[in-house]
């Protein structure tokens, strides 16, 4: 595939030309959300293009969306239904992407639909690592198929994106540009909380420098606590940093949300986040800021800054407060937490602490390493001797 910069450089000729071609591989929850969001931008300039295996599944998705957003006035968008293609069939996927040549790729896919793996594995484990060969099943697909097509898309990924993309780069494969989700989840929260504390209503001027993983998006948000791990983070209102006990911030991010796919509306808000930054960036020439799990193939989340370099679309992690070997030390011990020691070599290792809890709580026998050749043994092992047991008592 081309570089990043390079594929920035068409899509933004693309943007200039009013013409925006949006691909959502897998119409779930987090797909038919984004969808929403989307033709909700009542935008002429964007076609979105679904894809998957159902046709009367998706058509009658997409149906209820463009009934929705023309009842709201706001359906200016063509959306294009591809169906019978199957994502274990790298082909199928590549001749999809290669008939449309979209800007933009969203894998929304997932190789469990319907479940959200952490109802299980955090109760049990307390670590979402364990489902990495899930996660990554189809990402590693889609990717080799862009690359087959040489795609000219930014590729944003929603599936646990802190280890999947960097396993996939360790592994030397294409990998996707972005991840949604996970760190995104967390800093509306914190926006809401430092408000709150400075005893104001304009939680939008709240702005963070901040990195951190999956893990600690999961217990600051459900526990309000970091685990004990100091986390880089600066703290601003209107511009003005703001000396507030980080504590006292992530001990109000605890608050109740639906524990069902509805809080996939998040991750759905992450990609739309994403892909309104580009074109934001292209047509306006002021920088974006966002904050993505997985990016550039890197161990955990970080902040981000889409924008203009000498004259060219381009997008880097923000090093302006914390330098990256500070971020990446945080994101690391917070994969750890999440059950995931270290991926390199394109090798999977999980922690040791993990493989005793799940001993304990599932009574197996999780390996110490998965190989990237392995993926697809490993993920079947985990539907077997974990889900399908579990969603059985």
């Amino acid at each position: 595939m081309k570089t990043l910069d390079e594929r920035l450089k068409i899509v933004e000729k693309h943007v200039n030309d009013e013409e925006i071609t949006i691909m959502i591989i897998g119409l779930g929850s987090v797909g038919t959300y984004l969808l929403d969001f989307l033709v909700s931008k009542n935008d002429p300039a964007i076609k979105i293009v679904v894809v998957g295996r159902n046709q009367e599944k998706m058509q009658s998705d997409v149906n209820i969306v463009r009934v929705a957003g023309l009842i709201r006035e706001v359906n200016k968008s063509q959306i294009i239904v591809e169906a019978g293609v199957d994502l274990n069939d790298i082909a199928s996927i590549e001749k999809a992407i290669s008939k449309y040549s979209p800007d933009f790729i969203v894998n929304s896919s997932r190789a469990y639909p319907g479940l959200k793996y952490g109802s299980i594995s955090w109760s049990n484990v307390r670590a979402y690592g364990i489902w990495t060969p899930l996660s990554i099943r189809f990402t590693k697909n889609i990717m080799e198929a862009c690359d087959n097509a040489d795609t000219d898309a930014v590729v944003i990924n929603t599936s646990y994106s802190d280890a999947v993309i960097p396993w996939l780069r360790s592994a030397g494969k294409a990998y996707p540009d972005f991840g949604s989700g996970n760190l995104n989840h967390l800093i509306p929260r914190m926006k809401f909380a430092v408000a709150d504390i400075l005893g104001v209503d304009d939680f939008w001027n709240v702005d963070f420098n901040f990195a951190a993983a999956h893990f600690h998006d999961v217990v600051i948000s459900k526990e309000g606590q970091t685990e004990g791990v100091e986390l880089p983070l600066k703290i601003y209102y209107k511009g003005e940093e703001k000396d507030i006990p980080h504590d006292e911030i992530f001990s109000r991010c605890s608050i109740s949300m639906p524990v069902d796919q509805k809080r996939n509306m998040m991750n759905a808000s992450s990609n739309y986040r994403i892909i309104s930054a580009v074109i934001d960036a292209i047509r306006t020439g002021e920088n974006q800021k966002v904050f993505a799990p997985g990016v550039f193939g890197h161990i955990g989340g970080y902040p981000v800054i889409i924008g203009y370099k000498d004259g060219n679309i381009s997008a880097w992690i923000d090093e302006s407060i914390f330098t990256f070997d500070e971020m990446d030390k945080a994101n690391r011990e917070s994969l750890a937490l999440d059950g995931v020691e270290d991926i390199r070599d394109a090798t999977l290792i999980y922690t040791d602490d993990l493989i005793c809890k799940v001993d304990k709580a599932f009574g197996v026998d999780l390996p110490k390493e998965v190989k990237y050749d392995d993926i697809e043994k490993t993920a079947e092992f985990l539907i077997d001797e974990i889900i399908t047991p579990q969603l059985n008592k």
